[in-house]
């Protein structure tokens, strides 16, 4: 198999998977096997591309899809930063799909085949991010993805789920539409390309005033990244199922937005140009904000989900908060952040909707005691948290070590107390969640009791957070390697230091 294959590949297999679901939709369980072999097919296409990618600096496969107007052109080149995001989103999409088989069943729901099909559209277009060879090829992608988790956010079809879906869909159209569109074009017109480069587009020289427009325009057009203010749409989009949620928050719109600001500060403007503006500074105050003031909102959230997507909501900023530090040691924690967080974040929503699969409950103080008939689940869920929290030997622990680094070497100290600030209020909204389940007595033994019998109709809910929150152990003894593969995104001057 050629690289150009492979890379094409990364959207003939999930695209083709939504093509073929709709057929089976007589047949549950040929709908679903579609799904897995199609997730098992994108992961081994993954790995060869990372392992290709990684075995050589140069090796960047690239594919040209079509060119429009004149100047414009849809291609694709996979880099370091662009093959660990497809591992992780190919990966998680396997992972989530088990434990969507086991939320869906459980709880009956309705329309099962458009939901299948429209996650396997929603991972075509994070594939095609993920290898996006310029701004334009990244746009194009970007809404497709917006527009096919639209009726995943809607899928309950209540009112509640309309309302939701109205406002996720309004708040990412129109940061897309209204702000980073007119930055993609104002690229092409000032650099002359959007084609992706290691240190940045701009020639030497490069008007300050106008970069720092652009990145403006940039960082609050990728509403994905939820930046606050540009949020009010990731909690409205917690009426949608759980396996929705952990596709949102891990897999594919969240990860889509930090990314791409990552992308775009290493490979449009690059570090020295981003460093220089004025507009990094204020960016870097408004991701601070956004990671302690979301951290306070979560802790006052009793709806574990809800409290669950605030917490995504700063964890997303520290992504943010890196990219706009232009150090090394901070882009590296953005890019380690984007991982750990991922695996982290999975467990903690794979574990609310198995508790609301098995025991219906979906309030923090109505899980007292629970913990015992679901000790699996509650442990898998301490896990994630110690991991979000960034306690070692859990993965989540270095990217916060990498940025405090950045922080320091960037000289703005002050800003390490965001960091600090964040972690304890992690502590404070995450770990009273599992304390509740091991430590208090049960509100009702005997509606405890009969869950515990139940537990072996739901082992596919439970399973999954269990099989995440080791990963998310695992992923603390692999940084050495993961940096060296990560690297390359940054110019050789900047890198010799990590």
């Amino acid at each position: 198999m050629t690289p150009e294959f492979a890379l094409m590949a990364l959207l003939i297999i999930p695209i083709g998977a939504a093509i073929c679901i709709p057929f089976a939709h007589k047949w549950p369980n040929t709908r679903e096997a579609i799904t897995f072999i199609a997730g098992l097919l994108l992961l081994a296409d993954v790995i060869y591309l990372v392992r290709y990618v990684g075995l050589d600096i140069n090796n960047r496969p690239e594919l040209f899809l079509v060119e429009f107007a004149g100047s414009f052109e849809l291609k694709l080149v996979l880099e370091p930063l662009g093959a660990v995001f497809a591992l992780i989103a190919s990966s998680l999409w396997l992972v989530n799909s088990v434990f969507t088989v086991g939320y869906m069943r459980g709880n009956n729901e309705k329309k099962q085949t458009r939901f299948y099909t429209c996650v396997a559209i929603a991972i075509f277009a994070v594939m095609g991010i993920a290898s996006a060879g310029n701004l334009i090829t990244l746009f194009v992608f970007y809404e497709v993805l917006t527009l096919s988790t639209f009726p995943l956010v809607t899928h309950k079809g209540d009112a509640k789920a309309k309302r939701g879906g109205r406002i996720y869909l309004l708040i990412l159209m129109a940061t897309s539409l209204g702000l980073l569109l007119p930055a993609v074009m104002g690229t092409h017109v000032l650099a002359g390309t959007t084609d992706f480069k290691v240190g940045g587009l701009f020639p030497d020289g490069f008007s300050v005033t106008a970069a720092s427009i652009l990145l403006f325009l940039l960082a609050f057009g990728i509403g994905k990244a939820a930046l606050m203010p540009i949020h009010p749409w990731l909690p409205n989009a917690m009426v949608a199922p759980t396996p929705v949620s952990a596709l949102l928050h891990a897999v594919a719109v969240v990860k889509a937005g930090v990314f791409t600001m990552l992308k775009v500060v290493v490979y449009v403007f690059g570090i020295d140009l981003v460093g220089q503006t004025s507009a990094s500074t204020i960016l870097c105050w408004i991701a601070a904000i956004t990671i302690v003031l979301a951290s306070i909102i979560a802790l006052r959230q009793d709806n574990l989900k809800a409290r669950l997507a605030y917490s995504t909501i700063s964890q997303l900023a520290y992504i943010t908060f890196g990219a706009m530090l232009a150090a090394p040691f901070a882009i590296m924690g953005g890019a380690i952040q984007i991982i750990m967080h991922a695996w982290g974040k999975i467990t903690l929503f794979m574990c609310a909707g198995a508790i609301y699969t098995v025991a219906h409950r979906t309030e923090i103080s109505k899980l007292n005691g629970l913990g015992r008939t679901m000790p699996w689940v509650f442990g898998a869920f301490l896990v994630g948290s110690l991991s979000i929290i960034g306690i070692p030997p859990m993965g989540g622990s270095w990217p916060k070590y990498y940025l405090m680094l950045g922080t320091l070497h960037s000289g703005k100290q002050v800003l390490l107390a965001a960091l600090v600030i964040s972690s304890i209020l992690n502590v404070a909204y995450l770990i009273p969640v599992a304390m509740r389940g091991f430590l208090l007595e049960p509100d009702n033994p005997r509606a405890d009791a009969r869950i515990a019998k139940s537990l072996k109709n739901y082992r596919l809910v439970r399973f999954a957070p269990v099989f995440t929150a080791a990963g998310a152990f695992a992923l603390f003894f692999v940084i050495t390697p993961l940096v060296e593969y990560l690297k390359p995104i940054l110019p050789p001057t900047l890198s010799g230091g990590l």
